[in-house]
């Protein structure tokens, strides 16, 4: 869908003329395309301070794009700082951190943190790009057990509007240090990162999936041979108001198409699944998930031990490049009656194919770190996350079905989170709370006055 101008080198002087022929490679997300004036392919600092510098001297924008999974929607125009290059992991098992460049995935992390019994606040894909993640939050896999991963995260390196590198920690530039950890990349471009990690070289883990379209018939034995979604969902949120803070647990919906790339069990299934993370002993994880192998029949059951370097195989993310378009839901809390309407808005009689996720929060997701940041709505319950594939439908008609969705949910509703926006990017409400949001532009304004970095997921200087 897009695509992709003649690589420019980063050393290109700020005089070359902007119109230069464009179309990039748009990455895992090939929803929207890619044609900015000029690309410059970074492979290190100074090659993002002479791209910052160059965009600034023509006026023109300036977007970063490292795997493309969270893209904001189409890129016209401006300069594009692809950051793929920049991928060099560091780990120091003595001070239990990794440094890591602006490209790199979180399965290079995982991988280098691994063979030390460590491991990094990822999320459910490996291929997602590690600080994009972090910088809006970062909702990992161990979330309810060690929160956020910008919390974790120690110092990093951006450029500003300015074309200054700066070192940021919370004795350098602590008013970034606040806004970049949780407020996404309005704020400059960021080279580098310094994480802490966690000892976690092994889980207890995985996912308990049901046929969601289960009528409560009868197979030969006579047990039932199918459960709804109303009662998997109903079932779930009783059982995770009876979990230890140290087990993240989320629960998906979606109908599987009916072809044959897609797994036996689950082809042309309406399949609703609950996926949990535990790092205590495999004994007292399985004593946990006895409620949930209760509830019915299981078309799959992959709850096991595991090392931390499998954790992927938890939500099995789709690993190939598709169009797709996201949005979320925050929520204090979460009711069944409000739940299984939601199901049935977006389950198998939706106008397109739409994959729920529903994440537990809370934990210590609702605990603020020593050095504040920018991470809002620690007060929330639970996380409503929408995704639709673009291939047969449109974006307008995918914003409507979500409009219904969000009308269910506002009564509980608290924002929206920045990491699960797919290709809204000119939806800013809702990101921040008002008080963050004020704040976060406040420092906009003072830092990117000429609004270099003000693209999709902007911070208008008002703070709307």
């Amino acid at each position: 869908m897009s695509c992709a101008p003649a690589q420019v080198p980063a050393d290109v002087p700020a005089d070359v003329p902007a119109d230069v022929p464009a179309d990039v490679e748009t990455g895992f997300q090939t929803g929207f395309a890619i044609r900015p004036d000029l690309v410059v392919e970074a492979a290190h600092a100074d090659d993002v301070q002479t791209a910052v510098a160059g965009a600034a001297g023509r006026g023109l924008p300036v977007h970063v794009h490292a795997t493309g999974h969270g893209l904001p929607g189409a890129v016209e125009g401006g300069v594009l700082i692809s950051t793929r290059r920049m991928d060099s992991v560091e780990v120091d098992p003595v001070h239990r951190t990794a440094r890591i460049g602006a490209g790199v995935t979180w399965g290079r992390v995982i991988e280098a943190a691994a063979p030390h019994g460590l491991a990094p606040l990822n999320g459910s894909s490996p291929g997602v790009g590690a600080v994009s993640y972090t910088l809006g939050g970062g909702l990992g896999v161990l979330a309810r057990e060690f929160g956020y991963a910008a919390d974790h995260v120690r110092a990093l390196d951006v450029v500003t509007a300015d074309g200054v590198l700066r070192h940021v920690s919370p004795d350098s530039e602590p008013d970034l240090f606040w806004a970049l950890r949780g407020g996404g990349h309005r704020l400059g471009v960021v080279t580098g990162m310094e994480i802490g990690l966690v000892e976690a070289g092994r889980l207890y883990g995985g996912s308990i999936a049901f046929d969601g379209g289960g009528g409560g018939g009868r197979d030969g034995d006579g047990d039932r041979d199918g459960v709804t979604a109303a009662e998997v969902i109903h079932r779930y949120l009783e059982w995770t108001r009876t979990v230890p803070d140290a087990l993240t647990s989320s629960l998906s919906a979606l109908r599987f198409p009916d072809v044959p790339q897609m797994p036996e069990p689950m082809r042309g299934r309406y399949v609703v699944s609950v996926r949990v993370a535990y790092t205590g002993s495999t004994a007292e994880g399985e004593r946990l998930v006895a409620p949930l192998r209760e509830v019915g029949p299981a078309l799959a059951d992959s709850l096991r031990e595991m090392p931390y370097t499998d954790s992927h195989t938890i939500h099995s993310d789709p690993p190939f490049p598709h169009a797709y378009y996201g949005d979320s839901v925050v929520l204090g809390d979460l009711d069944a009656e409000r739940a299984v309407r939601t199901l049935e808005l977006t389950g198998p009689k939706a106008p397109m194919m739409t994959v729920v996720q529903l994440n537990h929060l809370g934990g210590a997701l609702a605990v603020r770190p020593a050095v504040d940041n920018a991470v809002p709505y620690r007060e929330a319950g639970f996380l409503l996350r929408l995704l639709s594939p673009l291939d047969g439908t449109d974006v307008a008609s995918v914003r409507a079905l979500y409009a219904e969705v969000a009308a269910v949910l506002a009564p509980l509703a608290l924002g929206r989170s920045l990491n699960f926006s797919f290709g809204g990017g000119d939806r800013t409400d809702g990101f921040h709370d008002a008080r963050t949001r004020k704040r976060l532009a406040g420092l906009v304004s003072r830092h990117d006055p000429a609004s270099l970095f003000g693209g999709s997921y902007g911070i208008s200087r008002d703070g709307r």
